[in-house]
């Protein structure tokens, strides 16, 4: 039996690995990079060794540091979780050959289903229906925008090897496919390490719908039914669930065999998910569903198949690994209910899902009702190093409907400052029409982009009530033996006054508070009308109550030096002090093209003297792993080019200035 795992990752799933291992009674080494050192999965380990920088690539795909720790700790097993080295074929061998047991499939298994092309080809040979598609070794950029004229567009070009999104394009025509086919090779190199690419046909109205299999090493395999993740953004799944919408039994038995069968080719053992790619146009027909991949790991959104099985996978990953044959039969699984996950990320869904960094000021999920998957706390930092993913929110119901009531309403009642979020859009879209009546696909998001991640302004009475809580002016509640402070403001010719300002929704204004009465403030500004009068305001710590107009509302208030968050009825108002604007920022002039956070230039596409139109590509960056396109703000002229490829920048810097009004009268 396995006494003590090495748990060669970090975040949520680390932490999540170690609570399996603790519930079977089995020690755990965490391993960490230098800007992990406080995190969570560190403190939760028995053990944890720092094995390398900030950098993954010295770190947490660091090999030979990660082995160093398993033998320095006397872990007998290591178990990868996702991403990182968990699908490295070579790293499965340098485990078993230092004498450690791993948490995983064999390396030959990960090396037949590493690459999408050969992968396909070997499920052909199985039987198995694949995507139409140009799965060869040629990768000439005539043979390839040939193959794609052959299968006709739309198609998908998608990196050969990896996966997450990254590296795909979906091209639409023909003269569009060479930058497309440059972009995707690219982000394949630096995701990955490898620019090789396949071309498929573009499925108009497709679902992303994967079986979870599992295998172990007496040749034994089953499925544990299926996961719809047909929710995506950018390629990328966002709210996954099982069982699939629409499923029938018939569906789910032609699905669920052809991806044991898949296992069975390879001789699978352990956690494994096959990826299916269906056409939708007309329902859910065992005839249309393809094969795209075979992910030979543990899956972020396994949690739903756990909620509806009542099983632990992390359990089973680690007693296959042992040599123990499968807990159950196929005829002894069964379904009981539904379940939803959403993944809450630190990015900006109003501007593209950019990816997002900063220390996470106050933090709070749902006391019940709901599964979290987290791997930080408050006080962690969201670093630009690594996934920016904040946590994993599971619900379960009875009916769908019953369940992604629940995850809507946990999501509106977890609070979270310090960074954006996108909680909000995951919000919306558990209500979206579609989304709730189960009409998706995997363009669901894309069509209702604008009303997923529209922004909704602050009520009149919860920007007054932010204001106050800016001023300063409350009376602190509970402050023993501080008299003073239990009064609160005053003055000795009139009411106690105050003003401040505040920023929300890019508009700045000026507040002014006055004290009316005990429990009674006055507040003008912008955006209020008339002056309102806030009543009956009570705070308890974050819990806050007052009556405007006759109406009592209750809300969360947390004030912090720079800003004010309020939480209310499901929506997070943020509030800002002003700071001055950064000498690199034009906020009037829109002259300048500025990085939106720390990054890598990857291509810069202008040059001084040259004229741009607005929208116009200008710089390519690479930041947690995304590829993103800067564009010109307005139409002009290149004054200046501020960076070169390659160069490593910073939040806020200017890479590209355009020609000023001042320019051109000189």
């Amino acid at each position: 039996m396995i006494t003590k795992i090495l748990i060669a990752n970090r975040g949520e799933i680390a932490c999540r690995i170690i609570r399996t291992a603790r519930k079977m009674g089995i020690a755990t080494v965490a391993v960490f990079s230098e800007a992990d050192r406080g995190a969570l999965h560190v403190d939760m380990a028995d053990e944890a060794v720092l094995i390398g920088p900030a950098a993954a690539s010295e770190s947490y795909l660091n090999v030979d540091a990660i082995l160093d720790a398993a033998r320095r700790t006397g872990a007998d097993a290591i178990h990868p979780g996702y991403g990182f080295l968990s699908e490295n074929p070579d790293f499965v061998e340098k485990v078993e050959k230092a004498g450690l047991i791993f948490i995983g499939p064999s390396a030959k298994a990960i090396r037949a289903m590493g690459l999408k092309d050969a992968a396909k080809a070997l499920m052909e040979k199985a039987r198995v229906p694949v995507v139409p598609g140009y799965h060869g070794e040629a990768q000439d950029l005539v043979v390839l925008a040939g193959k794609a004229n052959e299968i006709g567009f739309p198609v998908l070009i998608k990196a050969r090897a990896g996966g997450g999104g990254k590296g795909m394009r979906k091209v639409d025509r023909q003269e569009d496919f060479p930058a497309a086919l440059s972009s995707a090779r690219r982000e394949a190199k630096a995701s990955f390490g490898d620019d090789r690419v396949l071309v498929e046909k573009y499925v108009t109205m497709p679902r992303h719908i994967e079986i979870q299999v599992f295998g172990d090493s007496h040749g034994n395999a089953v499925h544990l039914f299926e996961r719809d993740c047909s929710a995506q953004r950018r390629h990328q799944k966002v709210i996954e669930e099982a069982p699939a919408p629409g499923m029938t039994e018939e569906m789910r038995a032609a699905m669920g065999a052809a991806a044991v069968q898949a296992a069975k080719a390879i001789g699978y053992s352990g956690a494994g998910t096959v990826e299916f790619i269906v056409d939708a146009s007309e329902g859910l027909k065992p005839d249309r569903f393809w094969f795209m991949e075979m992910n030979t790991r543990l899956q972020v959104e396994h949690p739903v198949t756990e909620l509806i099985t009542g099983l632990d996978l992390v359990e089973w990953q680690i007693r296959v690994a042992a040599g123990e044959p499968l807990p159950l039969r196929q005829d002894q699984l069964s379904i009981d209910g539904h379940a939803v996950e959403a993944r809450i990320y630190a990015e900006d869904a109003s501007k593209g899902f950019l990816p997002a960094v900063g220390r996470i000021a106050h933090l709070r999920f749902p006391p019940d009702g709901v599964r979290v998957d987290a791997g930080i706390r408050a006080g962690d930092e969201i670093t630009p190093f690594y996934d920016p993913m904040i946590a994993k929110m599971i619900a379960h119901g009875k009916t769908r409907a019953e369940a992604l009531a629940r995850l809507a309403g946990a999501l509106g009642r977890t609070e979270i400052t310090g960074t954006v979020t996108n909680i909000a859009f995951l919000a919306r879209l558990c209500r979206n029409a579609d989304f709730a009546a189960g009409r998706l696909d995997t363009g669901l998001i894309a069509r209702d982009l604008d009303s997923l991640t529209q922004t909704v302004p602050a009520p009149a009475p919860i920007t007054a009530l932010a204001a106050l809580a800016a001023s300063g002016m409350l009376p602190a509640a509970g402050v023993a033996g501080d008299a003073a402070s239990a009064i609160g403001p005053f003055e000795i010719w009139g009411a106690a006054r105050r003003s401040v300002t505040l920023e929300t929704g890019g508009e700045s204004g000026d507040f002014v508070i006055e004290r009316l009465g005990d429990d009674s403030w006055g507040v003008s500004g912008p955006g209020l009308g008339a002056a309102l009068t806030l009543e009956a305001v009570k705070a308890s710590g974050a819990d806050w109550s007052f009556s405007t107009g006759g109406v009592a509302r209750r809300c969360r208030v947390v004030a912090g030096a720079d800003s004010v968050t309020v939480f209310h009825e499901g929506l997070t108002h943020l509030f800002t002090r002003p700071r001055g604007a950064r000498a690199d920022d034009l906020a009037a002039g829109g002259d300048r093209v500025v990085s939106a956070m720390p990054g890598v230039i990857r291509q810069v596409l202008v040059t001084p003297g040259q004229g741009v139109k607005a929208g116009e590509p200008m710089v390519i960056m690479e930041a947690m792993k995304m590829e993103m396109t800067l564009a010109a703000p307005r139409d002009g002229v290149v004054a200046e080019v501020m960076v070169a490829v390659g160069a490593q920048v910073s939040d806020g810097v200017s890479l590209v200035v355009l020609e000023s009004d001042a320019d051109k009268a000189a």
